[in-house]
């Protein structure tokens, strides 16, 4: 459970950082650059303690997918990007594959 937990800590900090890049400006703001660079070192390290009881391919998937969905939909909230149902369909058939790769895992 533990690997999990600190797996689903490392998504969320994807998260941090994918959306910190719009922020740094191309890291020419100093303090978002720092979160940024923060988030991601802890996201990376986090992810290499999940994959030691993990499977690697699971791990992966599962971290970039957790990055990919909430960077899509703060998008979304903070930059006013594109919610049209495609999208949104897209980003559903991703939070499947999540769910899908944790319930056949077998740690």
């Amino acid at each position: 459970m533990q690997a999990w937990l600190m797996l689903a800590g490392a998504g969320l900090l994807e998260i941090v950082w994918a959306i910190g890049l719009k922020y740094a400006d191309g890291f020419t703001k100093p303090v978002p650059s720092a979160i940024t660079i923060a988030a991601m070192a802890a996201s990376m390290w986090l992810l290499a303690m999940a994959a030691r009881d993990l499977p690697i391919g699971t791990a992966y998937a599962i971290w970039t997918g957790i990055g990919a969905v909430g960077a899509a939909l703060l998008g979304i909230m903070l930059f006013n990007e594109s919610a049209n149902v495609a999208r949104l369909a897209c980003i559903g058939l991703i939070v499947a594959g999540i769910v899908g790769l944790k319930l056949s895992s077998p740690s």
